[in-house]
């Protein structure tokens, strides 16, 4: 899934976006690295903590659009800055969870509980809504 959506995100911004290089960059390091961590996980558990690099790079490109190449059409514009959201609150859902920052609630400390998957479902939410008002930059 991850592979998927960073994929598209990383051909959504070299596509419409009048951002730099580095940006796109960004978003294809996090695309290749991601699915490859997580594939190399399965095997060596102790890997998934390495997933903290591919989402920071596809955080620090969202960040950097946010910043500095956010579209003109403000549809567009809540895209991007939804697929932010929704990618910050991947990231901190896997600070929380993986690294244990802080403490996780027994409601939501258990894989598949119903509290877990209701933010994972959010999560997912705002990336594909947020994309789908990106992607308006294609018509």
């Amino acid at each position: 899934m991850s592979a998927v959506a960073l994929g598209l995100i990383w051909a959504l911004a070299v596509r419409t976006l009048e951002a730099p290089t580095w940006v796109g960059a960004l978003f294809a390091g996090g695309w290749l690295l991601m699915p490859s961590t997580l594939l190399a996980s399965l095997a060596r558990p102790r890997l998934r903590y390495g997933l903290a690099v591919p989402a920071s790079l596809v955080s620090i490109g969202l960040i950097a659009v946010a910043v500095g190449w956010l579209p003109g059409d403000p549809l567009v514009a809540a895209g991007w800055l939804l697929m932010l959201a929704g990618v910050a609150l991947g990231g901190g859902m896997g600070l929380w969870f993986w690294y244990r920052l802080a403490p996780v609630p027994a409601g939501l400390d258990a894989p598949f509980s119903t509290g877990r998957w209701s933010l994972i479902g959010i999560h997912v939410a705002l990336v594909v809504t947020g994309f789908a008002l990106a992607a308006k930059a294609l018509w």
